[in-house]
């Protein structure tokens, strides 16, 4: 059984690495959008992204008769298992891509990418006796994941932290080794403050790594990091937290150092472009209170789940009516309590419209 607690629906999350289910328990219904009560009783499965697992997994354990099952194997693989009709729903944190729009479409009906909430992808650090709140910026963190910058008392990083006593640690890198929608975030971060990284690297799900050791999902990035003194790594505020970590403040475009909070998180989304798709992308935002590697995250599906043949066929369509109702209702509410940020009101209205657009043989699955 889960709980609201933040160590509890993590450690849930890393559970779903290996068996992707987490029960349910007893809710109440939202009172915006679509109703969370009413039918959805039985199972949905739905397989993707590590950063958003948390949050599914929590939301689930307050709707009562309905089982999710969530395999939490990253966003590419859960693109992949909804394509392959071996899911209800996938999740994602990039925006789908037009090639993924299509083999999706391929099942028998248009897809549909719904913004979820949002959340910080922290750089985490193992180094004792330096505290939270390191100063690094887009270079220097490029020249870090480029294995150009090898020792935490490297003059690029001392520079940025003139009063901190560094040690000579040597760094370790660890990365993401799966298709990653963190990793997505984290390299569309570097690529647009950094040239040399955008030239040698780029950015998506998978790169080729310059240096460093890979690990898969985020609890496997958050584990290799902590168990390696000097290591740092890109990991979702959830999993930092559950860890214990320390972890930067990264300096956003308009040249400020800020922390990873619910506040800066959310700031990261003003001013977003919303296209008619929904397949917004949070990029190097602007605005000056913006923690600066902020990613969005999706669940995507078909418009007509029975249409495109789910495997869970009508009851699990209406099933994840019923998840989508109270994640973008009453679930926005509770995002806090795990260290995710809310959808501003002008991305909600919109995710909401497309959740009630969702069918079942041509009827609205409902909420």
């Amino acid at each position: 059984m889960i709980n609201n607690k933040m160590g509890a629906i993590a450690g849930c999350a890393v559970l779903a690495l290996g068996l992707g289910a987490c029960g349910s328990s007893s809710s109440s219904s939202s009172s915006s959008g679509p109703t969370a009560s009413g039918g959805g009783s039985g199972t949905v499965s739905g397989a993707g992204s590590t950063f958003a697992a948390p949050v599914y997994q929590q939301w689930a354990s307050s709707l009562p008769g309905l089982t999710v099952n969530y395999q939490a194997v990253g966003s590419g693989a859960g693109i992949t298992a909804l394509e392959s009709k071996t899911v209800d729903f996938g999740a994602s944190d990039p925006p789908l891509k037009p090639a993924d729009e299509a083999a999706i479409a391929k099942n028998g009906s248009p897809a549909v990418q719904i913004p979820m909430f949002l959340g910080a992808i922290t750089v985490s650090y193992n180094l004792p006796g330096v505290p939270s709140g390191m100063k690094l910026d887009g270079k220097t963190l490029g020249d870090i994941f480029l294995g150009k910058v090898n020792t935490w008392n490297a003059a690029e990083i001392k520079a940025l932290n003139p009063s901190l006593t560094l040690p000579s640690t040597a760094i370790t890198v660890i990365h993401r080794s799966d298709s990653s929608g963190t990793t997505a975030g984290f390299t569309s971060f570097l690529a647009a403050v950094d040239p040399e990284w955008a030239s040698k690297v780029g950015e998506g799900k998978t790169v080729p790594w310059p240096t460093g050791t890979g690990a898969k999902g985020n609890a496997g990035v958050a584990g290799a990091v902590a168990q390696t003194v000097g290591a740092v790594g890109y990991v979702e505020q959830a999993y930092a937290l559950q860890h214990k970590f320390t972890y930067a403040a990264v300096k956003n475009k308009a040249g400020s150092f800020v922390s990873p909070t619910l506040e800066s998180t959310t700031a990261a989304a003003e001013g977003v472009t919303v296209p008619p798709n929904l397949g917004i992308k949070i990029k190097n935002p602007s605005s000056p209170k913006a923690y600066p590697i902020t990613s969005q995250t999706f669940v995507i599906t078909n418009q007509d789940l029975c249409k495109a043949g789910v495997p869970g066929g009508e009851s699990a369509a209406k099933g994840l009516g019923k998840l989508l109702a109270y994640g973008l209702g009453e679930g926005q509410s509770i995002l806090s309590q795990a260290d995710y940020a809310q959808l501003p009101a002008s991305i909600l209205e919109k995710s909401k419209a497309a959740a009630a657009g969702l069918q079942c043989n041509g009827s609205p699955i409902g909420g």
